[in-house]
Protein backbone atom coordinates (compact mmCIF):
# COMPACT_ATOMS: atom_id res chain seq x y z
CA UNK A 1 0.00 0.00 0.00
CA UNK A 2 1.51 3.81 -0.96
CA UNK A 3 0.76 5.67 1.70
CA UNK A 4 2.51 8.28 0.04
CA UNK A 5 0.41 11.57 1.32
CA UNK A 6 -0.54 13.85 -2.01
CA UNK A 7 -0.35 16.65 0.64
CA UNK A 8 3.00 17.88 2.39
CA UNK A 9 2.55 16.47 5.92
CA UNK A 10 2.79 18.99 9.04
CA UNK A 11 5.81 18.08 10.63
CA UNK A 12 5.46 20.45 13.31
CA UNK A 13 2.42 18.28 14.52
CA UNK A 14 4.24 15.36 15.12
CA UNK A 15 7.28 17.32 16.75
CA UNK A 16 4.60 18.56 18.94
CA UNK A 17 2.89 15.24 19.92
CA UNK A 18 7.19 13.97 20.75
CA UNK A 19 6.90 16.77 23.12
CA UNK A 20 4.05 14.99 24.92
CA UNK A 21 6.11 12.75 28.18
CA UNK A 22 3.16 11.26 29.85
CA UNK A 23 -0.16 9.53 29.14
CA UNK A 24 -1.93 12.28 30.72
CA UNK A 25 -0.53 14.84 28.82
CA UNK A 26 -0.84 12.95 25.29
CA UNK A 27 -5.02 12.62 26.70
CA UNK A 28 -4.74 16.08 27.44
CA UNK A 29 -3.51 16.97 23.67
CA UNK A 30 -5.56 14.87 21.76
CA UNK A 31 -8.49 15.76 23.54
CA UNK A 32 -7.89 19.57 22.44
CA UNK A 33 -6.90 18.28 19.11
CA UNK A 34 -9.45 16.11 17.84
CA UNK A 35 -13.08 15.51 18.35
CA UNK A 36 -14.51 12.66 20.25
CA UNK A 37 -15.56 11.02 17.29
CA UNK A 38 -12.18 11.01 15.47
CA UNK A 39 -10.68 10.10 18.64
CA UNK A 40 -13.06 6.99 19.55
CA UNK A 41 -11.60 6.03 15.83
CA UNK A 42 -8.32 6.35 16.30
CA UNK A 43 -8.28 4.16 19.56
CA UNK A 44 -10.97 1.87 17.64
CA UNK A 45 -8.16 1.29 14.82
CA UNK A 46 -5.15 1.19 17.32
CA UNK A 47 -7.17 -1.71 19.32
CA UNK A 48 -7.95 -3.08 16.26
CA UNK A 49 -4.77 -3.32 15.11
CA UNK A 50 -3.41 -5.03 18.51
CA UNK A 51 -5.57 -7.85 18.15
CA UNK A 52 -4.79 -8.44 14.64
CA UNK A 53 -1.00 -8.27 15.70
CA UNK A 54 -2.04 -10.82 18.19
CA UNK A 55 -3.90 -13.15 15.57
CA UNK A 56 -7.41 -12.70 16.83
CA UNK A 57 -9.84 -13.45 13.92
CA UNK A 58 -12.22 -11.20 12.52
CA UNK A 59 -15.63 -12.31 13.83
CA UNK A 60 -13.39 -12.04 17.63
CA UNK A 61 -12.07 -8.52 16.76
CA UNK A 62 -15.73 -7.94 16.13
CA UNK A 63 -16.78 -8.63 19.27
CA UNK A 64 -13.99 -6.77 21.16
CA UNK A 65 -13.77 -3.63 19.09
CA UNK A 66 -17.23 -3.34 17.43
CA UNK A 67 -14.95 -2.07 14.79
CA UNK A 68 -16.77 -2.75 11.19
CA UNK A 69 -15.34 -5.33 9.11
CA UNK A 70 -14.43 -2.97 6.88
CA UNK A 71 -12.32 -0.85 9.72
CA UNK A 72 -10.71 -4.31 10.83
CA UNK A 73 -10.01 -5.01 6.78
CA UNK A 74 -8.14 -1.27 6.52
CA UNK A 75 -6.52 -1.69 9.50
CA UNK A 76 -4.89 -5.33 8.34
CA UNK A 77 -3.61 -3.54 4.92
CA UNK A 78 -1.72 -1.14 6.93
CA UNK A 79 -0.57 -4.00 9.15
CA UNK A 80 0.50 -6.20 5.95
CA UNK A 81 1.54 -3.00 3.46
CA UNK A 82 1.52 0.11 5.61
CA UNK A 83 5.19 1.97 6.32
CA UNK A 84 6.07 -0.31 9.52
CA UNK A 85 4.72 2.38 12.41
CA UNK A 86 2.37 -0.48 13.83
CA UNK A 87 5.06 -3.00 14.28
CA UNK A 88 7.25 0.27 15.62
CA UNK A 89 5.18 0.77 18.08
CA UNK A 90 4.56 -2.44 19.02
CA UNK A 91 7.64 -3.77 19.18
CA UNK A 92 9.08 -0.43 21.44
CA UNK A 93 5.85 -1.66 24.33
CA UNK A 94 6.87 -5.10 23.88
CA UNK A 95 2.87 -6.30 22.44
CA UNK A 96 3.90 -9.91 21.05
CA UNK A 97 2.51 -10.36 18.23
CA UNK A 98 1.12 -14.09 16.71
CA UNK A 99 3.83 -16.89 16.55
CA UNK A 100 4.96 -17.85 13.48
CA UNK A 101 5.20 -22.03 12.91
Amino acid sequence: MNKTPKKKRNDAMYKAILQLETVEEAVKFFDDLCTVTELVALEQRYQVAVCLHKGMIYNDILNETGASSATISRVNRSLQYGSGGYELVFDRLGIEGEKEE
